[in-house]
């Protein structure tokens, strides 16, 4: 029988109140307390954080506490990243961001889902669709990224926007929900 964390990870669905990703929060809970309280750090001394937490991070890269997130261990990020103040990542499953990708303040990248049957819900059930973020992506403040959706190179995302599929490499999308710009 498999654990509620190796579901979790297939994108299946599980328990997140499982005593083994509670235990996971936890810890993750702690390590944003003291990331969150390192604003007056150097970037070096953040990245050093980052490297604690996230599946594997770049040269470069800064992430303006504070910062949020599930579990840190599915989020990789590439050379030369920049998360402005105040983003979410909630990573059940895999978060990728490449290189030289600029996220805005607020920014929400959500890989977490709930099962569209109350049953399931009211069960405590959820499920995870991994995020794939491409190189030298632009996403404005306070944009949403729904779980599922891979953008490719070079988009630019426009705040506020609510991106609820995936993104051709070059794009440009606005709104909610977000579309292609011409």
């Amino acid at each position: 029988m498999r654990t509620e964390k190796e579901k979790m990870l297939a994108g299946e669905l599980y328990n997140a109140g499982s005593p083994e990703l509670q235990a996971d929060n936890t810890a993750i809970n702690r390590w944003m307390n003291k990331y969150n309280s390192s604003l007056a750090n150097t970037n070096e001394e953040r990245h050093a954080l980052l490297k604690v937490a996230f599946a594997a991070v770049g040269e470069n890269v800064v992430i303006r506490p504070p910062f949020f997130c599930d579990y840190g261990y599915n989020i990789t990020v590439g050379n030369g990243v920049f998360l402005n103040y105040n983003c979410i990542i909630l990573d059940v499953v895999a978060v990728h961001i490449g290189d030289g990708t600029q996220i805005g303040p607020g920014v929400q990248i959500l890989t977490a889902d709930h099962p569209r049957d109350p049953e399931q819900r009211k069960a405590g059930l959820e499920s995870g669709k991994p995020i794939r973020i491409g190189r030298n992506v632009w996403i404005g403040g306070g944009a949403l990224i729904m779980p599922g959706v891979t953008i490719g190179d070079d988009v630019i995302i426009g705040a506020g926007s609510v991106v609820t599929k995936d993104v051709p490499a070059g794009a440009t999308v606005v709104g909610n929900p977000a579309r292609v710009r011409g």
